[in-house]
This record gives structure tokens, sequence and C-alpha cells, in this order.
């Protein structure tokens, strides 16, 4: 009987990439990371991909170097397309957060399908997919093969260019979420021609190319969106399989998926001017959503809110910052989330670093209950990613939601172990999760105070 391997996850996001090996059953044996450096080409920001692929050429053999390796699956963030001619890159893949001319993004928009069609709303800078393309054209996209971000990297593996839904269905604008098809912006201009075939997520695709070492017997999957991963891995534990729940992802982005039980989803239903959007899930059912910039924010605001060390602190300066009423207003990630028009402002920021964490904290928490209200989230909702960790963040989360349960999962219960269950549905999370505690503090008031300062300054 042939020997059971082990399993690699490739993760690629917007601001780490992490290799992470798992045994057959779920059990997560190592983990690597490494920052994704920004790059400029010729003035304009592209994705990390030479310096991405470098370190995965050195690290897969370290990582595999003990016992045998059976598959490997890649994940990718949602705004990123590869555009291969041969056994190359056409050009380097743009970074979705470079701005694009504004006669072109005008010009793109104009052409674009409406929110009703496509559940994408229109994004910033290169956010959709689509506008991405409109701006490539010219560089030789037309006469290549696409593949999401995701699907590069399995092409990069294996040499076999494939694509998937969940990445095409990601506020792409390429992707009928309905009908589960193309759009027509992508059928008009060819771009739905041009994209290598669509694949399920977790088919193998291939084998590992030899030069990596590992030998050819190692299988390649198709790979998936890091969200739906999330999304994938939460819904292999009993208390949110088969219901009516919603996950909040967080990290870079924070991105709440509501798993539905309803059929019939239409974007109609959904505010597109405040970062609503209908997702796709690994298996095509459309997934009502919505997101800020919740890892970015922090970082602009220049503190780590989700350092163990820290949450005690932060905690015992919680009843100061409301007594004081210090607060945050959005957005310091413009152009997205909730409030996407509005421009961000401390509101009597205190000296005092523990409390400058705690009101990030609740500036976290009150977008993500904003965000969850504008997708009719209900019942129960699991936190899981960097900001699970947080506590402040997700028991004042707990406090605002009093009529859901509020869970959050094991750090190794995430984006990746979502893809491994991709390979295998059978793999279940060890233990279950750990259900959150409202704080002792009432913010009702807290709340109303943000809301009204917020509606105040946009009349």
């Amino acid at each position: 009987m042939e020997e059971v391997g082990d399993i690699i996850v490739l993760d690629v996001g917007k601001t780490l990439s992490k290799l992470s090996r798992w045994s057959s059953n779920g059990v997560i044996r190592t983990k690597m990371t490494r920052p994704n450096a920004q790059r400029m080409q010729n003035g304009v920001a592209v994705l990390d991909v030479a310096g991405i692929g470098a370190w995965v050429r050195e690290k897969l053999p370290i990582i595999a170097e003990v016992g045998r390796i059976a598959s490997i699956i890649t994940v990718g963030h949602g705004a990123g397309v590869a555009a291969i001619r041969g056994d190359q890159l056409a050009f380097t893949p743009l970074d979705y957060e470079q701005d694009i001319p504004a006669d072109v993004l005008a010009d793109y928009r104009r052409a674009r399908g409406s929110f009703a069609e496509t559940g994408s709303p229109a994004l910033p800078c290169g956010l959709n997919m689509g506008a991405q393309l409109h701006w490539l054209e010219g560089d030789g996209a037309s006469t290549a093969t696409l593949l999401p971000w995701a699907q590069y990297w399995a092409w990069f593996l294996s040499g076999v260019v494939t694509s998937e839904v969940t990445s095409l269905g990601c506020h792409s604008d390429l992707w009928n979420p309905v009908l589960g098809d193309y759009s027509a912006l992508a059928k008009r201009r060819g771009w739905a021609a041009q994209f290598a075939p669509i694949v399920p997520a977790g088919d193998v695709i291939g084998t590992l190319k030899p030069e990596f070492g590992l030998g050819i017997s190692v299988k390649v999957h198709c790979g998936v969106h890091d969200s739906n991963a999330a999304l994938i891995a939460a819904r292999g534990f009993a208390e949110i399989e088969g219901r009516e729940a919603t996950i909040l992802s967080t990290g870079t982005w924070f991105i709440a998926m509501r798993s539905t039980t309803e059929g019939g989803v239409r974007a109609s239903a959904f505010d597109e001017a405040r970062d609503c959007l209908i997702n796709v899930d690994a298996y095509g059912a459309a997934t009502p959503s919505a997101r800020f910039m919740g890892g970015r924010e922090v970082e602009e605001l220049g503190d780590r809110i989700d350092l163990a060390d820290d949450q005690a602190a932060m905690l015992e300066a919680l009843p100061a910052v409301l007594a004081n009423a210090h607060m945050i207003v959005p957005s310091f990630a413009p152009d997205c989330g909730p409030f996407p028009a509005h421009r961000g402002a401390w509101i009597k920021r205190p000296e005092d670093v523990s409390a400058r964490r705690a009101v990030i904290a609740l500036y976290l928490a009150l977008l993500a209950d904003t965000s969850v209200d504008l997708i009719g989230a209900t019942d129960r909702l699991l936190i899981e990613g960097r900001f699970a960790g947080a506590e402040l963040f997700v028991r004042a989360f707990a406090t605002l939601r009093p009529d859901m349960v509020v869970y959050t999962s094991r750090a190794e219960a995430d984006v990746s172990f979502g893809a491994l269950r991709l390979i295998d549905p059978s793999i279940k999370p060890a233990g279950t999760l750990a259900r959150t505690a409202p704080l002792l503090h009432s913010l009702d008031q807290y709340k109303a105070e943000w809301h009204r300062r917020i509606e105040g300054s946009t009349q």
C-alpha cells in the first residue's frame, strides 16, 4: 500500500507569503513566512513575483526535507492576475494598490457591467481585475493566457495553466455569480476566452516540476482565493457546518463572508457603495460579503493591537477610554470599507500607549460591526486570522452584537487549513471553537457617539 504523505500549502497573500506543512489528518508540522516586498517597475507598483518565487525555490526543499510529500495546494489573494506566454510571464503582475490613470479608469468604468450582474462594486486602483486587464492590454495581455494569482503559483509549481471560480468571482467584474459564468464584459472583451480552463479548486492539475527536487510524484492542486479558504476552514467546525453563519477573516483585509442557507442571493440587496460584494465559494455558491482594510488601517495608525502581552493593559485602559470618549473615526485606508468617502481622524487622542491601542481595537470592532450589518449577518460569527487573538477587539465586537454568538478559532484552523480541507473535506479541526465573552462595559453610548460624529461630518 502506498505511504500516506504530507501536504504543503503555499499561501501568497498581499503582505506575507507562507509555506506550511501538514499531516494527512490535518496536524500542522511546520510553517515558514516571508514578508512580501514592494516592487516598482518603470514607475509602476508590481507584485513581488520574482522574490516570492526565489523564496519558494529555496524553502520548498527544506520544508519537505523529512518524510514523503503527497500534495501541494496554493492560496492567493483575489486581486492578482498573471499573463503567461509560452513558459514565461508576459509581464510582471500589477500590484492592486497601484493607481490606474484617471482617464483609463474612467473609460473602464463606462464599459464595466452593473453591480446587479456581477456583484462587484467599482473599486479603486486595480482592485477590480477587469480594470487591470483594461489598462494592461497595450502591454500584451490581449495575446496571453490569463491566470488568477493562486493559479499562477499552481502553474509555477506544475507548468499547468488553470483558472478557478473563487478568484474569478472575487470583485473582478469578470464573473456572474448567479449564472455561474463569465460576465458580459469578460465575454465582450475576449478575456473569458483568454483565461485558462476553469477547474475545481481542490482538483489535481498535474505534478510538481522536477526542478524543485521533491520528485515528480507530488500532486499539485488548482488552488483557491484566501478568504474562501478561511470559509472552508470554518465550515469544518460543528458550530458552523450547515448553519447560517458569518466568517470574519482578519489580516490586511477584514472580510466578512455570510455562509447562508438561503437561496436566491441577489447583489441588488446590498450596498455596493459601502464595499459590499458577492463572492463565490469553492463550490460556486454566491456568498454575500463586506470588507474593509483593517490591517492596513492599523499600520497607518502606528500601533499593534494583536500582541498577546499587550492585551491585559489594553483592557485595563478601557474604562478611561470610554469615560473620556477617546475614539477614531474612519477611514485611514481611503476609498474602501463601509465609509469609503470619510477621512479618518482621532477624537481626543490619548497619550498613553495602552489607551491608544484600546481605541484602535474599539475602532476595528465598530467597523466590523457595521460591515456585518450591511450583509444581514445573524445567528453566529467566527473571527479567524491575525486579529482573532486581539482580545479587546473580539470582546468589543461580541459586545456590539448581543444577539449573535461570536467565536474565535485557533491559529492552526486558518486559511491554510481550509486549503487542506479542499483536498480532503473529511479533515476536521481539532477541538471546538472558543466562544467570546462580551465586555463588562456597555458600548451603546460609545457606538452612538461614533456614528453621530461620522454622520455629522458627512452632511
